[in-house]
Parts: C-alpha cells; structure tokens; sequence
C-alpha cells in the first residue's frame, strides 16, 4: 500500500473512533457557549502546530465561523511575540503562556490547552494556574490525555498516538464546537 492510501486509511480510522467522543465534544462546546454567555473570554494556546490551531480557533470566534454573527471573545495566547519572547528570555519558556493567565485570564473564562502529548509543560502550567485562578479549563490531546488531561474540566483525547492525526482531529473537533457556540448568536 502506498503512502498516500495509508495516511487516508489511518485518518479515516481515527476519524471514526472519535465518535465515541461526541459527549465529550459536547460538554466542551458547553463550557464555552456558557462562558461566553456569561460575559466571559475564551483563551487558547499550545505549541508549534497547536499553536496554529489554538490561533485557528480563537479567529473563528472572533471573526465568523459559518454564519455571519456578532464577534467573540477568543484569545490565542500563541499571537504575540513581544509577550513570548520577553518572558521566554526573562523567566522562562514554560512560564511563556501562565504569566499572560496572570494577567488575562479571569475566573469565569475558559482556558483551552493544545497538546498533542498532554505534556506540554508551558501548556500545563499555564492551566494549573487557570485552575487556581477559577478558570474552567480544557484539554485537547492525544491518547492518554497526558499531564494536561489530568488537569482539566474536560478533555478531548484524540485515541491516536501520531502528531499528524491528532492534530487533524483537533481542528475537526474544534470546528465542530466553533459551530455550536455560534449557534446562539446572531
């Protein structure tokens, strides 16, 4: 089997085992529309691919995913480099997305975290102290659900340990709750 029909079977076969996680998907576009609902921000962020797609996602909210609607509010924690490197280079890069927490997020707010292993360690510190500071928090990963699913209100463990599915599956997913939040604004 060549390259090409292999990755197409490997999706497919992922792709259908997250619809044991339609719930799951559920609760999490739950928590957002209620945040969201309640005058609270979505915040997102992740590390290389995931960074993209925690920009990806918070774009959707903000601009317009199907329909045309009022803006939302959605944060990538991901978007400013003169935040990432100044706290990189005066603290730490594990501390690059908890100190904009710090100082962005509010109990209330959702924090979304983008790890394909789960064990991102800026990933995970960035929600304990979401945690700690009453933000409802979500993990998006790979099987396991790593660390970060340890942490979180809920998670969406996609049952694949391969970066490249998992990652697919996370941007479907996210897609998929993007829909349904926007369902109720106009």
């Amino acid at each position: 089997m060549d390259i090409i029909t292999q990755r197409f079977n490997d999706h497919l076969d992922t792709h259908t085992k997250m619809r044991n996680y339609i719930e799951e998907i559920r609760v999490v576009a739950d928590i957002c529309k209620n945040a969201l609902d309640k005058g609270h921000k979505i915040l997102f962020c992740g590390n290389g691919g995931s960074a993209a797609d925690a920009q990806h996602l918070a774009a959707e909210l903000v601009g317009r995913f199907v329909k045309e609607r009022e803006s939302l509010p959605a944060i990538a924690l991901t978007t400013d480099t003169s935040i990432l490197t100044a706290v990189a280079n005066d603290y730490s890069y594990d501390d690059v997305f908890s100190r904009q927490v710090a100082g962005l997020g509010q109990a209330g707010d959702v924090l979304i975290g983008i790890s394909t292993s789960g064990n991102s360690k800026n990933v995970v510190k960035a929600t304990e102290l979401a945690r700690q500071k009453g933000l409802k928090t979500v993990a998006f990963t790979g099987e396991g659900g790593g660390k970060l699913g340890a942490l979180c209100d809920a998670v969406i463990a996609v049952p694949s340990k391969t970066t490249a599915r998992i990652q697919e599956m996370h941007i479907m997913v996210g897609h998929i709750i993007c829909e349904i939040v926007e369902e109720d604004y106009d």
